[in-house]
């Protein structure tokens, strides 16, 4: 650990957060990799002393929110329900103080056209896109931005629902195919060159991980599944080009309001320009995860990457 990041690890008593709910599951199509995410993150609280307890958020969350004591929320759901602004709002209006980014940042996040257009007003790189609802929308795309490109629904994550195309024929299928995710569905320019994920933590840029997979892109199998996805931390850029890097991821997550932690995913062209592409405002925290490879390298451990996350909580809004 360097001293630049010492001001990440927790100082606060386990006893001061009170009984915390640890939120995972819900119905969005990511249920189970937050299962996973929130088995480990309750784990790790419970093991550094804290009083946490599970909630499997289903139909009755509210009845479950009113009924326990809680001081503070824990929320580990990915996706639409959890980390799209909805549960924010819930919990302020529980008076329930929780983990990670407010009502609209968590909302502007979680829809990729509305942070590309807040990115493209403020001159933070995002590639060029086209907004798909009819077949005639998928034929002046291809016209306009080239191929290959990439089909991804507006509101997911985990790389669901997400294909590349070199064909208008192929662009109207994989459009056809995100429908069924999402009503809204973004086209974006293909950025040829590698990949990086930098996380942020309590208003901290962490070191960025450069990504590899034999896959066609960083899809929902390399993320989760696969065994010869590649990380890389040091992320192999020069000095100059990493700060460049986290600087603007800095500005990225400015932009939208991100609060708590979050990862932002970036990509880099042949000229050596930055593309982001989204910030993800709950990211995975399974043993496949990024943002505790990151916090690894800034020296934390998974339980103290963990208390951190809640700390954050007391920092945002007492």
């Amino acid at each position: 650990m360097t001293a630049a990041y010492a001001k990440l690890f927790s100082t606060v008593p386990p006893a001061d957060f009170g009984r915390v709910a640890v939120l995972y599951g819900g119905k969005s199509a990511e249920r189970e990799v937050s299962l996973k995410s929130g088995k480990a993150v309750l784990e790790a609280l419970q093991g550094g002393g804290v009083d946490a307890f599970g909630i499997d958020v289903g139909d009755d969350l509210l009845q479950r929110l009113l009924s326990e004591k809680i001081d503070r929320a824990f929320i580990i759901l990915h996706g639409r329900g959890g980390e799209d602004g909805s549960m924010q709002g819930l919990l302020e209006c529980l008076g329930i103080p929780y983990t990670g980014s407010g009502i609209l940042a968590s909302a502007l996040a979680m829809d990729k056209l509305r942070t590309k257009q807040v990115w493209h007003s403020l001159g933070i790189p995002t590639p060029r896109h086209a907004v798909l609802s009819s077949e005639s929308d998928c034929i002046c795309a291809a016209a306009e931005l080239g191929m290959p490109l990439i089909v991804k629904p507006a509101h997911e994550g985990s790389s669901i629902g997400m294909a590349k195309v070199t064909t208008s024929s192929e662009l109207i299928e994989a459009w056809k195919a995100a429908s069924t995710y999402d009503s809204q569905v973004l086209v974006e320019q293909w950025i040829e060159g590698p990949e990086f994920t930098i996380a942020t933590l309590r208003g901290q840029v962490l070191p960025p991980i450069a990504l590899g997979t034999p896959h066609t892109f960083y899809d929902y199998d390399a993320k989760y599944l696969a065994s010869d996805t590649q990380y890389r931390i040091p992320c192999g850029l020069d000095s100059d080009k990493e700060q460049e890097l986290m600087e603007l991821t800095a500005k990225a997550c400015e932009a939208l309001g991100i609060a708590g932690w979050a990862r932002a995913d970036v990509m880099q062209d042949a000229q050596g320009q930055f593309w982001f592409l989204e910030v993800n405002t709950a990211p995975g925290m399974t043993d496949h995860s990024l943002v505790p490879m990151a916090a690894r390298a800034a020296g934390l451990d998974f339980q103290q990457l963990v208390l951190a996350i809640l700390a954050a909580s007391l920092e945002a809004r007492g």
